[in-house]
């Protein structure tokens, strides 16, 4: 895949990313809540990790005007995401009751953050010559 071919894929991902973090994460919580709500339900941690995602998806929106200055914010969201659904699963499979978040923002997450790991801009410091 060209390098511009990656980035325009990039920045498509990092929009739907961003509007899905922005406001997706609340109606899936309620149209589909045992893949992604905990059980039994915890209002305080919902309104936690709703404006912690809204926030990073107004910035992965913003990131997607010029990925490679935003290279830091996009590895903290691909990170952050491996590292939340890894802890993720870790919990529903250790408790039978949240098993639907293996089916629903376990494999969410996962996606966001291999997705953008290997659309990753290249180091801007870093110059290849043309072949």
């Amino acid at each position: 895949m060209s390098q511009h071919a990656k980035d325009q894929y990039l920045r498509i991902a990092l929009v739907v990313f961003g509007l899905i973090f922005l406001a997706g994460v609340f109606p899936m919580m309620m149209l589909w809540p045992s893949g992604w709500r905990w059980i039994p339900n915890q209002s305080d941690y919902e309104q936690m990790i709703l404006g912690v995602y809204a926030t990073l998806g107004i910035f992965l929106l913003l990131a997607s005007r010029a990925p490679s200055r935003h290279r830091s914010l996009i590895q903290f969201a691909a990170w952050s995401s491996l590292v939340h659904g890894g802890i993720m699963t870790v919990q529903a499979v250790r408790d039978s009751a949240q098993m639907g978040h293996l089916v629903g923002d376990v494999p969410a997450l996962a996606l966001v953050g291999v997705v953008l790991l290997l659309l990753m801009p290249g180091d801007p410091g870093v110059h290849t010559a043309a072949a």
